[in-house]
């Protein structure tokens, strides 16, 4: 936790308060190019976030689920192009069309908090931030902590499904740490943001392969708790034919339907319960993962803390800011190909 440590000792950075309640600050690096309260400071929305903020709680209250979903979304935006919004743009060749992006959703809290900025001050907010910024929000209704977003991006006017690369729930420690730091961050922020499956949901077919056929030997994986994979296997039988249903199951049944924000994922890979093989290969990494994961198992606070810091570093990955992109004025649309151009 050396850089966590460092990260939030006051002297490193800046300390900002956190939001809505009375919480400890977290001290965050500011991001290249990105702003602490963009539309603030320039006068353009003073209130973009307090709009941002309403709406996400009245999603919030009436479907919980809308966290691990924007969750979800955000990092299917920034894991492909970079945060631009691009995942949101409507196209029979979009990014949101690809086979790894089936079943996303959350896109009508986007457009929604769109709509209302767009009454209040048009053309002004990014798509790109709000996703960030509702996230956030999401998620500290959730339980997580209200870490500071910084902002001013500008969304890409670019999105196909050939961009996209992410990879799958099955693939090994070192390729799924290849993959994170592909992308700029580290062993500490894959070990955290994966943590953001503590709640959610999974298709059967991204685990079939543990339960029935671990690496083409026709058996369940070794690594998987049997009680758990039992109960995956009645959840999720084998799929025989075309067209066969494919159920979702809670990625962490301790938080299931009441999608709360928990360090139990980690107590979870500890006794073999993890759902996704991704998760579960986080036991098999090296002394560095295995501390990280028993502190996690261990210590609510230090894994709040850490995903506070690590939501914001991937937040930032490849930004578009200045004369970069564009402000959409629908999110599912570049200005250009907007159908209800103003």
């Amino acid at each position: 936790m050396a850089r966590l440590m460092s990260v939030l000792l006051p002297i490193v950075g800046i300390a900002v308060s956190l939001l809505w309640a009375v919480e400890a600050a977290v001290t965050l690096p500011k991001p290249m190019k990105l702003e602490w309260h963009y539309y603030k400071v320039h006068n353009t929305c003073d209130d973009a976030e307090v709009y941002i903020r309403h709406q996400v709680t009245n999603f919030w209250n009436q479907d919980k689920s809308i966290t691990p979903k924007l969750v979800r979304l955000l990092y299917s935006d920034c894991f492909v192009t970079g945060c631009d919004g691009s995942i949101l743009l409507n196209g029979a060749n979009s990014e949101k069309t690809a086979a790894q992006n089936r079943g996303l959703g959350a896109f009508v809290v986007i457009d929604k908090i769109k709509q209302v900025l767009e009454q209040y001050c048009p053309g002004i907010v990014s798509c790109a931030d709000i996703l960030n910024l509702a996230t956030r929000d999401a998620l500290r209704l959730a339980g997580a902590p209200a870490y500071p977003v910084f902002t001013g991006r500008r969304d890409g006017m670019k999105s196909t499904r050939e961009s996209v690369d992410l990879p799958s729930p099955s693939i090994s420690f070192d390729q799924a740490l290849a993959y994170f730091q592909s992308k700029g961050l580290d062993l500490q922020d894959m070990v955290t943001l994966l943590g953001g499956h503590s709640m959610g949901r999974t298709h059967c077919r991204y685990i079939e392969d543990r339960l029935y056929n671990y690496k083409n030997t026709g058996k369940q994986d070794p690594s998987m708790n049997s009680t758990i994979a039992n109960q995956l296997r009645k959840l999720c039988p084998p799929r025989t034919k075309n067209g066969q249903s494919d159920p979702l199951v809670f990625l962490n049944p301790q938080s299931g339907s009441n999608y709360r924000f928990t360090n139990s994922y980690y107590q979870r890979i500890n006794t073999h319960e993890a759902v996704l093989g991704v998760d579960q290969q986080l036991l098999y990494g090296d002394n560095s993962t295995l501390e990280l994961v028993n502190e996690f198992a261990a210590g609510f606070e230090d894994f709040r803390q850490a995903f506070a810091l690590s939501m914001s570093r991937m937040g930032s990955i490849n930004v578009l800011t200045g004369k970069e992109g564009e402000i959409r004025r629908n999110c599912g649309y570049t200005n250009a190909n907007n159908p209800n151009k103003i």
